[in-house]
């Protein structure tokens, strides 16, 4: 079955000498890896740098329903970057952010909303001049609605404590110890009501960000399996003051 679809690049992986596997979030069929077979000549269009993390292509494929590894039939850049490949704060953020999506994504079928989510918020970040230093913020806490554990905002009140593990707002103690105190929670009730387009009113030091998203990487190794610790994290925690 042909499959025409774009697709969002999350992580490539070099196999054997001339080869890659290619991890991808697809518009039409969720995650998907690819065996990409990358030419020694420039005329085939199957090229290395078409798979650099978060670049949006327009792919065909020949689905094969038992094969765990698919094959490209025809490939074009669907959305080019101006900004994310060149500018070094978004380089950074890019790469922990498509690690992250490697890993909160692994097990996702087509999820329309979640794919168009994810486009429209790189689309944003490579159209935006400065102000973005609470993006990867944003991003990951309005991410979880679209998996499953978002927060219900109705139940937050001042004063009140966040369940990490049942991911909601509640007056009462639980009796394990994975819960954000009141100053914590009001961060996280507040963040979940920004969007991109007001969150550069909110001013935080490196520490208060880092702090946060410390926190919510937390918030999302108690709702997805096996998420290690992200090995871009460091990079991200040194781009802004």
């Amino acid at each position: 079955m042909d499959v025409k679809t774009k697709a969002i690049v999350l992580r490539s992986v070099k196999y054997g000498d001339a080869s890659l596997i290619v991890d991808m979030l697809t518009e039409s069929m969720g995650r998907v890896s690819f065996i990409v077979r990358i030419p020694k000549t420039q005329k085939g269009k199957l090229k290395k740098q078409l798979f650099q993390p978060l670049t949006i292509l327009s792919i065909v494929f020949n689905y094969r329903q038992r094969s765990s590894l698919q094959h490209i039939r025809d490939i074009n850049i669907a959305v080019p970057y101006t900004s994310i490949p060149v500018v070094p704060a978004k380089i950074g953020i890019a790469m922990f952010l498509a690690e992250f999506l490697t890993y909160v994504t692994r097990d996702e079928q087509r999820n329309d909303p979640l794919y168009q989510y994810v486009e429209s918020s790189l689309r944003w970040l490579d159209d935006a001049i400065g102000g973005y230093a609470n993006f990867h913020l944003v991003f990951m806490l309005r991410l979880s609605r679209f998996i499953g554990f978002w927060p219900n905002l109705d139940d937050y009140h001042e004063g009140c404590l966040f369940d990490l593990r049942e991911a909601r707002f509640t007056s009462i103690a639980p009796l394990h110890h994975d819960v954000l105190q009141p100053a914590e929670a009001r961060f996280i009730g507040t963040f979940m009501r920004m969007n991109y387009g007001n969150m550069r009113a909110f001013k935080m030091s490196r520490t208060q960000r880092n702090h946060i998203t410390d926190i919510i990487l937390l918030f999302y190794r108690l709702h997805v399996a096996d998420m290690p610790e992200l090995k871009c994290l460091d990079v991200l925690k040194e781009l802004f003051v």
